[in-house]
Parts: C-alpha cells; sequence; structure tokens
C-alpha cells in the first residue's frame, strides 16, 4: 500500500526515511562501489554509505524501541493511562539518526554523510517540543547540512558529495511550504548537479563516471522524496558520464583512471572524545600529514577519517587529542592492516573456520583459545553487518561457521552471511541467541568432518543449551515478570525476564533454580567484570549440594554488558 503524502516531517518520517534508505543504498551498493574512483579507487563507496546508514536506522530503531517499553511501563503504572504520546519527539528522533551515523560512519563519503545528518539534527532539533516541522524547517535543515559538511572537510573540492549537498540546499530553497515540495525539488536539484560532476573533476571525466558519494546522496534524497511522498522519484540518476571508452568495461577503467599511485597509503578512521579546542589542533596537525581530511561531530565526540603515509602518526595526534577508540587502518588495495611493517606473503586460505561475535575481553579469548576468529561487540555498540562481513575476510577460509551470540543480531548476521557468500565463501548461520550457546557450540567444532556434518553438530549442541543472563536494569520498564525499577536486578532466561530482586546472588540461584527443574548435564558460569566476586562459588555450591551429577564450569567475560551469563546443557 503506497503511504499518504504528508506535508509535514515527523519522528516517524526520520524512521521511514532511514529504512528506505537503507534499502535504497543496498540496492545501488554495488553500482555505486564500481563507479568509486575519488579519492581513491578502492571501490567501497557505496558499501560505506550503507554501513553509515545502517547504523543511523538502527539507531532510530532503539529510541523507538525503548519508548514503546517505557510507554507500557507508564500505563501498566497508572490507573488512569495517562496522555501518552504516540512516540518518540522529532528530537529525539534525529538525534539518534546523527549519533547513529556518527559513530557507525565508514570511509570518505559516510564521514561525509553523517555531518550532513548531523547538520539536519542540529536544526530540527531546535524546534524544542515541536512534533514536527514544515517545509521551511526542511529546507533550513538542507541548507545547513551542506555548509556544516563542507565546513568538517579540510580541503573541499568542487564536483564532490559536497557540490550535490549545496546544489540540493540550493533547490530547496526555492521550493514551497510543504516537505514534499522541498524533498522533490533537493533531489532534482541534486540529481541535476550529481550529472554535473565529470565536468568539475578530471578523475570522474577521464573514467567516464559521476561522483561516487554524489550518487549515494541522490540515493538518500530519493528516499526522502518517497518517505513525504509515498512514492519514489520518477527520474533516475545517471551513472556514466557520456565519454567515449575504447574500454568496453566502465566500470573496470574507473580503477585504472581513479588511482593515484602517489597518493597516502592508509585510510586511518577513530572515533574521538576530545575537547573543541583539541580538536581544532588536531585538524592543523592531520592536515600536515596527510589530505581527505574529514573531522565530523561535536559535544564531545568526533568521527575522524584521513588519508597519511605514516598512520601510527595519525593515531598517535588523536591521542594528543583525547582518546581516540575503534580505531580502524586500511591499506589501500591490501585491506585492513594493523601495523606499518614490512609485506608479509599472502597466506594460504584455511578449509574452514569459526567466527564469532563476542560480548566481552575474556570471552574473546576463550573462543580464540578454542580457534575460533572474534568480533568483539561492546555494550551498546552491537556490530554492523560490515563488521561481520571483515571478520569473515579475516578468518580467511572457504568455509566459514558463523556464530552471532545475540538474538538481535539474526538479521545483520544474515546480510553478512549472504554478502560473504556473494564473494565466494561457503557461510553457514547458527542463530545462537547467547555467547553460552556459543560456547557449546564450538565445544563440539570438528574442522575435519563435512562442513554439513559439522554445521548439525554445532547447532544441535547450541540448540540443546538453554541460556540466561543477570544483569540490572537502567530504568522503569514493563517486563514479563512485572514492572521494574532503575537498579533491580533482572534475570532473564531465554530472553524473556523471569526474576526481578535487589540481589545479585538470590536472582541468580533462582534462575539457575528454574533452569535445572528440566534436567542438565553441564552449567557454564560467565562472569562480568561487576559480579560480585562470590556468587560464582555460591551458584557452584548449590549445584554441588541441590543436583547431582551436574558439572559447573566457570569462565571470567570482563566487560560484557550482563552480569552473570548462564548456560544449561
Amino acid at each position: 500500500m503506497a503511504q499518504v503524502p504528508q506535508r509535514f516531517f515527523d519522528a516517524l518520517a526520520v524512521r521511514t526515511w532511514c529504512g528506505l534508505s537503507l534499502r535504497a543504498l543496498g540496492r545501488a551498493r554495488e553500482e555505486i562501489d564500481a563507479i568509486n574512483v575519488y579519492p581513491v579507487a578502492d571501490g567501497d563507496t557505496g558499501t560505506n554509505l550503507y554501513l553509515t546508514v545502517e547504523s543511523a536506522a538502527a539507531a532510530v530503531e532503539a529510541v523507538f524501541a525503548a519508548h514503546e517499553v517505557d510507554a507500557g511501563a507508564a500505563g501498566a503504572g497508572d490507573a488512569e493511562g495517562g496522555d501518552e504520546e504516540d512516540g518518540p519527539s522529532l528530537a529525539d528522533a534525529v538525534g539518534a539518526m546523527a549519533h547513529g551515523a556518527l559513530i557507525g560512519a565508514r570511509g570518505n563519503s559516510g564521514t561525509i554523510l553523517a555531518q550532513l545528518l548531523r547538520g539536519m539534527a542540529q536544526v530540527l532539533s531546535a524546534r524544542g517540543d515541536s512534533p514536527h516541522t514544515g517545509g521551511s524547517g526542511l529546507r533550513a535543515a538542507l541548507r545547513h547540512a551542506a555548509e556544516s559538511a563542507r565546513n568538517a572537510v579540510a580541503r573541499p573540492v568542487e564536483g564532490t558529495v559536497l557540490t550535490v549537498a549545496s546544489a540540493a540546499a540550493d533547490a530547496a530553497d526555492g521550493a514551497g511550504d510543504d516537505c514534499a515540495e522541498v524533498a522533490r525539488a533537493a533531489y532534482e536539484g541534486a540529481r541535476a548537479a550529481l550529472a554535473a560532476t565529470p565536468g568539475q573533476l578530471p578523475v570522474l571525466e577521464r573514467a567516464g563516471v559521476v561522483d561516487a558519494g554524489g550518487h549515494g546522496l541522490v540515493t538518500v534524497l530519493a528516499a526522502l522524496v518517497e518517505t513525504c511522498t509515498g512514492r519514489p522519484p520518477e527520474t533516475g540518476v545517471v551513472l556514466y558520464a557520456r565519454v567515449e571508452h575504447d574500454d568496453a568495461d566502465p566500470a573496470g577503467e574507473c580503477v585504472a583512471a581513479g588511482a593515484d599511485e602517489d597518493g597516502p597509503a592508509f585510510e586511518v578512521i577513530y572515533l574521538l572524545e576530545a575537547e573543541d579546542a583539541a580538536v581544532a589542533r588536531l585538524r592543523q596537525r592531520l592536515d600536515a600529514l596527510g589530505d581527505s581530511l574529514v573531522v565530523v561531530g561535536g559535544d564531545g565526540l568526533w568521527n575522524v577519517h584521513v588519508h597519511v603515509d605514516d598512520a601510527g602518526a595519525a593515531v598517535e595526534a588523536g591521542v594528543e587529542a583525547g582518546r581516540p577508540y575503534r580505531i580502524r587502518i586500511t591499506h589501500f588495495g591490501h585491506g585492513d592492516v594493523h601495523t606499518t611493517g614490512a609485506e608479509r606473503p599472502p597466506r594460504e586460505r584455511a578449509q574452514r573456520a569459526v567466527v564469532a561475535v563476542v560480548p566481552g575481553e575474556g570471552l574473546a579469548e576463550l573462543y580464540a583459545g578454542a580457534g575460533a576468529t572474534t568480533l568483539l561487540a561492546r555494550p551498546g555498540e552491537p556490530p554492523a553487518s560490515g563488521e561481520l562481513v571483515q571478520a569473515v575476510r579475516r578468518a580467511h577460509a572457504r568455509e566459514v561457521v558463523l556464530l552471532p551470540n545475540d538474538a538481535e543480531l539474526r538479521h545483520t548476521a544474515a546480510a553478512a552471511a549472504e554478502q560473504a557468500r556473494a564473494e565466494g565463501v561457503r557461510v553457514a548461520l547458527i542463530p545462537t541467541r547467547s555467547a553460552v550457546q556459543g560456547i557449546a557450540a564450538l565445544a563440539v567444532h570438528e574442522a575435519e568432518r563435512r562442513f554439513d556434518e559439522d554445521v548439525v553438530a554445532m547447532t544441535s549442541a547450541a540448540g540443546a543449551t538453554r541460556h540466561a543472563e543477570v544483569t540490572v536494569a537502567e530504568r522503569q520498564s514493563w517486563t514479563t515478570a512485572g514492572i521494574c525499577q532503575a537498579g533491580d536486578v533482572l534475570g532473564l532466561i531465554d530472553g524473556d525476564v523471569a526474576v526481578i530482586g535487589p540481589d545479585v546472588s538470590r536472582v541468580a540461584a533462582t534462575v539457575l533454580d528454574r533452569m535445572l527443574s528440566a534436567g542438565g548435564e553441564l552449567v557454564t558460569l560467565v562472569l562480568g567484570d561487576e559480579a560480585p566476586q562470590d556468587v560464582a562459588d555460591q551458584l557452584e555450591a548449590r549445584v554441588r549440594e541441590a543436583y547431582l551429577a551436574v558439572d559447573t564450569v566457570v569462565y571470567r567475560g570482563g566487560r560484557q554488558g550482563a552480569l552473570l551469563l548462564v548456560g544449561v546443557e
């Protein structure tokens, strides 16, 4: 069913726009990658834009989910029912969109897109408690987005996504007062500017293509049109310039035409916690070290992107400015690397590997010790599908068993598996919902077996393991066990809250009793850093005294989010 055209832009429109943008970039990702020749012909602009929007969309969904939980708790606690809002505010939604894009931004174009979304959010959030904005507000947001993105780039170049963003804002200025007219005008202005980019950048003209980052922005603006009108634009996007080629494969010429052998060797990206004054000094230092410098963000959190020959110096500059983390160093043409030492000959591809998402450093060591390639998921920072794909590539195997170890990652893991399969890797996704299920699966893994037999054995072991966790409530919420308050200890069994109490040891004991009431042979306990030191000893003693022939194994999980993870096989 077609959407109803809307004159206003509200939180629901933000959610819709993010979802439509993600789907549109998913469809266009490969063609955008194929025309990527500037600033480096590394063929990943479409993928980077997709991952950036994926992070933004996930952040918006989290805001809506949190509001639904809070509204349910408030309604259950208020006999009158109250006057609940229908959803989060416009400011909350655009703020989440901007923050998600900032922490998930990838590559040059993804970082600039994050600043464009942040610029829009700054204007739309400034409207206070207003639940929506009209065409004038959307126009102002697009203008501020274009200006803030240009200011974030150390040396702006015309014929890029910056030019396309400015053209969109210029066209929107002449539109009417409803959001549909503004969105259509911005899209058409951006589309016309994109078609003209080969005449502004010689590298694009030689390759016979339009700017890849600009094409990505036009794709996002097309999703904005669909959000506001209920239908996508009728006019499409021109990918290739009208240039005669000797080579019948324009995408193949792109790489040759755009490659800059004298350019910097490394792309460095990191998140940075720092004050404004320190970031100003950082900009000057990084500008002297390399090129393609983009620093976006504010309010103490920044995303830094630069191309340099000395990756270590770029990271050291971040350390001097504040606290850099989630550091990514990519050697152009050679994939992700972590050192600047002598290159090693390519290693032979293994036959089979296990790739697992793990919630803490302790579990990462445990999984790695068992031979798995691990991806650390920090609390509140679930990995994107691109990070899972990179982990699969790191495993460097013909066959991969993927363990997401989180029910919330099932769609992300499925997308990563599909992309890895497209790259020629045979991937089996085992839908593990907890790290303890992954431990059980890894325990029966045998690389010498036939792939299908190994997957069946691992899936059976994971499925036979019930999982639980003990954690602390962050806010008042409605749960399946009743209403909890901030600070309450929660016991979740198979994903549902089963116990609410004030004491970690008591809640953990109750959870364990309920799980073992259905039988079991092995209890696995994974303690987080913040768990009481004696809780494992108490639970082990309880199992010995009350449950004969049941063994217990204890691991230290590190900073894993939950106080305790429990598995019963």
